[in-house]
């Protein structure tokens, strides 16, 4: 058998699938595509999680917009992380061009222009569905993270958060938390310390000084209700494609914790809510997360605990969670591990430390009779590489380099009247545009406050027509000393504590 022959059993054998599948492109030896030999993912194997990489301009963006297309059409939704700002033109159809007709007859795969369903998400204030989160949602492990806090500082902060689970009280915006703060730093420092020991007052300062700057940011505008409810990411159109739920997220490049430790804290919200799927043939939801680096950087072992924990039991509830990022190495190896389908584009070698990196990289791939892996991962072409994935029986397949196909959809963004358009016929617009501000921790301390006031006042007014002016001042001083040390019943919590608190 000669080569070629034995390459297509191979890749032929290894991507056979009985179920539907999504069609990546074809399979190529020697640098050119082998008609009719097609690398192809199992639907139910989408829930075992993914990781795509290659440098810039390698083509990994058209890669996540060709999987989403297909994803959408088998009726599945998606949820994409879009940093750059350059993943909205699915919205709209494509264009057939010269290249991509050459590329479709190489690889033998028809070409059909078509757009899908769009929901535009933003942290922010750009126009979109605004999504929101309570501080209590984030838990302390995240809310820690995103100011940046030591582990002394990250240990008042789950105080502050246990206090006000102990005492029923609703931490919804950043407004809550400034002022449980300013009370255990003064009204309640004894309160504090008794129960829940001594806190240094230089140390909720700099909590403080933090939530500002978070403030300052922007992240005002994202904390509070109406928080969002994840099941808007699982809806459909009139064609029963999924809609693709596009999170903007080009003006808070400069602000990667706010957006990463809210894609976590959403990870664990949709874990906590979604049911136990089994070993469905189709996932509920795919998530891809751009720039992934973002998340893992600078991450305490504890939340990369989390982390690994969350991806290797979403699986269950028919979630598949796709990493995407420069490096492979940009992944801690816990979650990695936990990835089954590769799709890794060309990566540069310019340095020493860039050739120890591809190598490693080549490790991390099945071994190959057709491949010098770690030579072709630097000579793939753009809109080439290498994949192995999971068949149906959860058996890797073997390495293919891929000639991938080309999105149905336009490759460029939306401009600003499309957007608008979109928004425009939001449902989720109109529900979640406007802001709400309930009772929660800091009204119900400004109201508690005031009413002892009040009662402090009355109290001084009576006992200074008792007493002589010297001593109705020592009453005085000493009704104002109870006060500073009085406790406060608070509000009922709620629902509002969630898995984080695990």
């Amino acid at each position: 058998m000669s080569k070629k022959d034995s390459f297509i059993q191979k890749i032929n054998d290894g991507y056979a699938s009985k179920g539907e599948s999504i069609i990546l492109g074809g399979a190529m030896l020697d640098g050119e595509a082998v008609s009719n030999v097609h690398v192809k993912i199992p639907l139910k194997t989408l829930n075992r999680h993914g990781l795509i990489a290659g440098a810039t301009g390698t083509g990994k963006t058209k890669t996540i917009q060709v999987l989403s297309e297909q994803i959408s059409s088998f009726g599945i939704p998606v949820l994409m992380m879009d940093i750059k700002g350059d993943f909205s033109g699915i919205a709209k159809e494509g264009e057939e061009k010269s290249f991509i007709t050459e590329r479709h007859q190489k690889i033998n795969i028809p070409y059909i222009t078509s757009s899908f369903p769009v929901e535009l998400l933003t942290l922010s204030e750009q126009n979109g569905v605004r999504l929101r989160a309570t501080v209590s949602e984030f838990g302390p492990v995240l809310f820690s993270r995103i100011l940046d806090l030591n582990d002394t500082q990250a240990g008042v902060v789950s105080v502050i958060f246990k206090y006000c689970d102990d005492n029923k009280m609703p931490l919804l915006d950043l407004k809550d938390i400034k002022k449980i703060i300013n009370y255990i730093t003064e009204e309640g420092k004894e309160e504090i310390e008794e129960s829940y020991g001594k806190i240094s007052t230089s140390t909720t300062g700099t909590i403080l000084r933090k939530i500002i700057e978070l403030e300052q940011q922007g992240a005002d505008s994202f904390f509070g209700e109406t928080s969002f409810d994840i099941n808007d990411l699982l809806r459909f159109d009139e064609n029963g494609k999924g809609f693709v739920n596009i999170i903007r997220l080009t003006d808070i490049q400069d602000k990667p914790k706010l957006f990463s430790t809210f894609m976590l804290s959403l990870l664990a919200e949709i874990y906590q809510q979604m049911p136990e799927k089994g070993d469905a043939n189709q996932p509920e939801l795919v998530l891809f997360i751009d720039e992934a680096h973002l998340i893992f950087n600078e991450a305490s072992k504890t939340l990369l605990d989390q982390i690994e924990t969350i991806v290797k039991l979403i699986r269950s509830k028919g979630i598949g969670v796709f990493f995407i990022t420069q490096n492979p190495m940009d992944v801690p190896s816990g979650v990695l591990a936990q990835l089954g389908l590769k799709i890794q584009h060309a990566l540069r070698a310019f340095t020493a430390n860039d050739r120890k990196a591809i190598k490693m990289t080549a490790d991390n791939y099945p071994t190959s009779e057709f491949y010098k892996t770690d030579e072709l991962i630097t000579s793939l072409g753009i809109g080439e590489a290498l994949v192995t994935a999971l068949n149906e029986k959860g058996i890797p397949t073997p390495l293919a380099a891929t000639m991938m196909r080309a999105p149905q959809s336009r490759m460029d963004v939306l401009t600003d009247a499309e957007i608008d358009e979109i928004n425009s016929k939001s449902k989720l617009v109109r529900k979640y545009n406007e802001a709400i501000d309930r009772e929660s921790a800091y009204e119900m301390l400004t109201k508690k406050i005031t009413s002892t006031q009040e009662q402090v006042t009355e109290t001084q007014e009576e006992k200074e027509s008792k007493s002589e002016p010297n001593t109705a001042e020592i009453v005085t001083k000493s009704v104002l000393k109870v006060v500073t040390s009085a406790t406060f019943i608070r509000g009922a919590f709620g629902i509002l504590m969630k898995i984080l608190k695990k």
